[in-house]
């Protein structure tokens, strides 16, 4: 109970000469410094809000335009044109007369001066910024071909990098973000139907002409015009829709199906202390939340330009967790949160790792980990099952939540977990690529972070840290709040901080002084009267997770280095071998599903680019004649780019399809659209944070990446990072029950197509690879 005094700022007892009064000054202190830690963040936050308000321009800016319209008035010159005469007019006389002072016709004519600049200051950053809104509205410089660049676009970047000149926080160019357009129906159509080309027959695909014609004749331009008046009204025509409907209104399990997962470095583990790197790890989480918080990340750009992207998504990256509901799931999202939530062993944790406004050290929280690893106590009654619920369907989810966690103290136990900054679990087996057989504990450690036990993950939470017995480390992430590319740049940041800033000692521990006094994790409590519950949403998500067919390979024969070397995109050159394998593997081809980003615009968030093309299957077709891979790979890159620029496809045929439902309408063209099946779902993890990173003088250190499960019962899951030069890492899924796919078999047909592409590029290259026997996988 020492821990429990401790928490109590003053006690007082009542006696027959009054009151008996105690204070805790201890406690008192603790409690003024984390206060002093609250109002730094209030007023670090009204800063910034200062600062990137006025962005492009700076706050001391206003000096310097008050300062130059003092000046030419000294100069008897009146750079307003009788502006700053007629606001001296109509100051109110009762502002300069008062009992203690009278303000003279000098003191009036500065006041004007300083209102006039103020107004002019305002006007001069509202201009900045619509000049430049309209500089990053262009998009053409994606079109041109490298080294042949327009002076359109030699002029354009130029005026874009003079008004980027002054450093920017996280979220400085949010307002200057164009808007994302809606396309015309007309062309819309038009490449959708051009992308089923390839897959129907004739009589099919006159079919899916005449239904896009009779929809675009009738209720097409009907549903256009309420969404372009959406267009007008909000931020971003897409998103929230996307967001609701795709995600939160999902009832089907979020586990496999919607949750994606990241993977620790390939051949390093930095310590096999458990302990240690769970330190190290939520410390790096911590150092980057304060990053986000502060606003001191660099906005995300355009590789290799200064074209920044949309940073909307890291606003709900910590103190996050969706909650279900019988309808729809909601994200509720907190400001701040001193503590995570820990799962060992059937037991739920609360861990503070805040004291008195300062962060533990690496050290302290691996003392406090290991403190809960030490612990004996047994899981209550139900408690070891509960993350189950997370993890089957949400319809049973919300009524249990309803029902049994809206009091009491399930309820202070549960809003624990769901507050918490993210959720940990310390894991109780070992994983990674090790043993006799490394390839088979690499699909393993891929599963176990894809779904684990399914009852060991919180899977509502936006971000869950799985740390392995053995140190390896890794996390599932929750998909609705945020995409890919955003997580991944938190997990290069935490690797990178682990390894090289954080580091260990010798012996593997952490580094840091360790204040012993500190109150040990709190012990969550639960009363769970219905087990059963919880029996049964863990038999449907156990079903689901045995169902789940995970293959991850490093590809080493060559990387995008050699495929630059042949004047192609990497990313390009891999989804044409993708098509290549999956038509070897099936023997046709299938609606392919790559996921393209739309962050050069506010709040956007994913397009889809449909890599089955006619040029993607004539290549295939007819795979000696190397002029049709060069014609595919620019189509591929030409279907990307308009994506990326808002012109793509899916969302725009999506968000019409939700006007028609709320109009009451039906729609047999956008209803067949939108029940087709993506049989190859495909995604890049960009690496976005090389710097942090030394692959020359460090190659070990090399990131796998992560994955997702399989979109289609029928098909595969790709996922693949570009890992420096020289390697790409896949991750395949597929389903057992269907007897047609296997993730090995496919794997093995990515990798051949690769080899053969490379081969139909570069004739020398498998002569080449025969003399270098290293370079084999």
């Amino acid at each position: 109970m020492a821990e429990a005094h401790q928490a109590v700022a003053f006690q007082f007892t009542i006696t027959h000469e009054g009151i008996d009064l105690h204070l805790s000054y201890q406690a008192l202190n603790q409690i003024y410094l984390s206060g002093l830690r609250s109002w730094k963040k209030r007023i670090s936050r009204i800063k910034n809000r200062i600062i990137k308000g006025v962005y492009p321009a700076s706050p001391s800016s206003w000096l310097f335009v008050v300062i130059a319209i003092l000046a030419t008035m000294y100069m008897q010159s009146d750079p307003s044109m009788g502006i700053i005469t007629k606001i001296r007019e109509h100051l109110p006389l009762r502002l300069f007369t008062s009992h203690l002072c009278v303000f003279n016709l000098h003191s009036q004519t500065v006041l004007s001066v300083l209102l006039f600049s103020t107004l002019l200051w305002l006007s001069l950053i509202l201009a900045l910024r619509f000049c430049l809104k309209l500089l990053l509205s262009y998009h053409q410089w994606m079109f041109e071909l490298h080294g042949r660049i327009s002076t359109k676009t030699k002029v354009w970047a130029t005026l874009v990098r003079l008004l980027s000149s002054r450093k920017p926080l996280l979220y400085s160019y949010q307002t200057s973000l164009p808007h994302l357009p809606v396309p015309s129906i007309k062309d819309t159509l038009e490449r959708y139907l051009e992308s089923v080309k390839p897959l129907l027959d004739v009589a099919g695909f006159q079919r899916m002409t005449r239904l896009a014609a009779e929809f675009e004749k009738s209720l097409g331009n009907r549903l256009q015009k309420y969404l372009k008046l959406k267009a007008l009204w909000a931020t971003n025509y897409v998103s929230d829709w996307w967001e609701e409907y795709v995600y939160l209104r999902s009832r089907s399990p979020i586990m496999v199906n919607s949750n994606y997962y990241g993977m620790d470095f390939l051949y390093v583990t930095p310590t096999a202390t458990q302990a240690a790197r769970a330190g190290n790890t939520i410390t790096a989480l911590f150092l980057y939340r304060r990053k986000v918080n502060r606003e001191e990340l660099n906005p995300s750009r355009i590789p290799g330009t200064v074209i920044p992207l949309c940073a909307a998504q890291c606003e709900r990256m910590f103190n996050t967790t969706r909650t279900p509901g019988e309808e729809t799931d909601v994200l509720q999202h907190w400001q701040d949160s001193e503590f995570v939530a820990v799962y060992h062993r059937g037991r739920y944790f609360r861990l503070w790792v805040y004291r008195a406004g300062r962060l533990l050290s690496p050290r302290e929280i691996q003392y406090q980990i290991q403190r809960i690893l030490d612990d004996p106590s047994p899981p209550s009654p139900g408690e070891d099952k509960l993350g189950a619920l997370t993890a089957g369907n949400r319809m049973p989810w919300a009524q249990v939540r309803k029902q049994f966690f809206s009091s009491g103290v399930n309820k202070r136990s549960l809003d624990c977990i769901e507050k918490a900054a993210f959720f940990v679990t310390l894991d109780d087996q070992e994983e990674g690529m090790m043993g006799e057989n490394p390839s088979v504990n690499l699909d393993r450690y891929a599963k176990s972070l894809l779904h684990g036990k399914c009852y060991d993950r919180w899977f509502d939470k936006s971000l869950s840290v799985v740390v392995y017995k053995n140190g390896k480390n890794g996390l599932n992430a929750e998909h609705s709040w945020a995409d890919a590319p955003i997580v991944a740049h938190l997990w290069e940041f935490t690797l990178a901080t682990d390894a090289f800033h954080l580091g260990y000692t010798a012996d593997g521990n952490c580094r840091g002084e360790i204040e012993h006094s500190l109150p040990p994790p709190q012990r969550l409590s639960w009363d769970i009267p219905l087990q059963e519950r919880c029996i049964t949403s863990l038999a449907v998500a156990q079903a689901l997770a045995d169902d789940v067919d995970c293959h991850v390979f490093p590809f080493r024969e060559f990387g995008k280095g050699c495929i630059k070397k042949m004047k192609m995109s990497p990313d390009s050159f891999v989804q044409l071998a993708l098509q290549l394998a999956y038509y070897r593997d099936r023997g046709t081809f299938c609606l392919t599903y790559e996921a393209s980003m739309t962050r050069l615009f506010r709040e956007g968030r994913t397009e889809t680019v449909r890599s089955s093309s006619n040029e993607s299957c004539a290549f295939v077709l007819a795979l000696e004649a190397g002029e049709l891979f060069r014609k595919a790979a620019e189509k591929h890159q030409n279907l990307y780019r308009l994506a990326m620029t808002g012109s793509g496809i899916d969302r725009h045929l999506f968000c019409l399809y939700v006007v028609s439902k709320y109009l009451g309408v039906e729609s047999p063209f956008l209803k067949e659209v939108l029940s087709e099946p993506w049989r190859l779902s495909t995604s890049q993890t960009p690496v976005q944070q090389m710097e942090l990173f030394d692959l020359v003088n460090h190659p070990e250190f090399i990131s796998l990446g992560g994955g997702f499960g399989p979109v289609a019962d029928d098909g595969y899951g790709v996922s693949y990072i570009i890992m420096g030069e020289e390697m790409i890492n896949f991750h395949v899924s597929c389903k057992h029950s269907c007897t047609e796919t296997d993730s090995h078999k496919f794997g093995s047909q990515i990798s051949q197509a690769m080899m053969d592409l490379m081969t139909l590029l570069n004739p020398d290259f498998k002569e080449a690879t025969k003399a270098n026997p290293d370079k084999q996988s």
